[in-house]
């Protein structure tokens, strides 16, 4: 990877808080005659979160599969961790994959693996680390998600929840940079449904991954937006109201036919005076 002229690599500056990690600039896509994206642009920083709501078709996961490379923009530039997708083969998308993590609907699980062999797949499967290093950093993870005592259970043993958290386990034991988020508390009841939540909002405060969470949840969404993760000298984790300053880190993108509508903190979003707003809202 080559120097900046400061000296430090495209990485390391992309590691400082404030930096850029992933950029839309008018981007747009349709399919056929239908309109998906018209004229997408946004910036996630470092650290922060995106959550973007809308109706069905308005666009929000169809960004998600962009940022990805599994959908190729038809206009428009794409930034992620540097590299711009929207001009990468296939093969050059594989290395920029390495630094995502997607978290699916349904938690997409192998039936037919245990926890640990979830978790673990990736790690397992793409990489040269020795079997006790990858045991290793599956039980860091199935730890820092509550799910230690899990780990040698089959998919079909666990809760919904519990299904989700794992999922996000599984994404986050390559130490992505980035996670993505695709409905991942749809279908979950709303107790179940703050354990997820929770976990998007430890990763982000505690190990200062930056996230994308597409949505059609108020009530997550406004949790994630403003709650905040603390952690005592003795480790223990708290998942808290956020301070101002903390809630600032989180911003809605309300997509309406393929446009930002809106952009901004949860404050400001639930005071819009925007007509769709309200009735999306109510």
């Amino acid at each position: 990877m080559k120097a900046t002229a400061n000296g430090l690599t495209a990485k390391q500056v992309l590691a400082e808080v404030g930096a850029p990690v992933v950029v839309f600039d008018r981007v747009q896509l349709a399919f056929d005659d239908k309109v998906v994206l018209r004229d997408l642009s946004f910036t996630l920083i470092k650290g922060h979160t995106k959550i973007i709501l809308g109706a069905s078709g308005s666009g929000k996961s169809t960004a998600l599969k962009i940022i990805v490379g599994l959908l190729k923009a038809d206009a428009g530039v794409v930034w992620v961790n540097g590299q711009r997708v929207d001009q990468l083969s296939e093969h050059e998308l594989m290395a920029v994959r390495t630094d995502l993590g997607m978290i699916f609907q349904e938690g997409a699980l192998f039936d037919s693996l245990t926890v640990r062999e979830n978790v673990g797949y990736k790690l397992y499967e793409e990489t040269d680390m020795p079997l006790e290093e990858v045991d290793r950093r599956v039980e860091e993870v199935l730890g820092f998600i509550g799910l230690a005592e899990h780990i040698d259970k089959m998919p079909s043993e666990l809760s919904g929840g519990q299904r989700r958290r794992v999922a996000i386990a599984r994404a986050m034991a390559f130490k992505p940079s980035v996670l993505l988020y695709d409905e991942a508390t749809t279908g979950l009841d709303p107790i179940t449904a703050t354990t997820v939540d929770d976990e998007m909002i430890k990763l982000r405060d505690l190990e200062n991954v930056s996230s994308i969470i597409v949505t059609h949840q108020l009530r997550d969404a406004f949790y994630v937006a403003t709650h905040m993760a603390t952690r005592d000298r003795d480790g223990t984790v708290h998942v808290v109201p956020a301070t101002p300053q903390k809630e600032r880190q989180a911003e809605f993108i309300m997509l309406r036919d393929g446009l930002i509508i809106f952009e901004g903190d949860a404050d400001a979003f639930r005071n819009s005076k925007d007509e769709y707003i309200q009735e999306f809202l109510a």
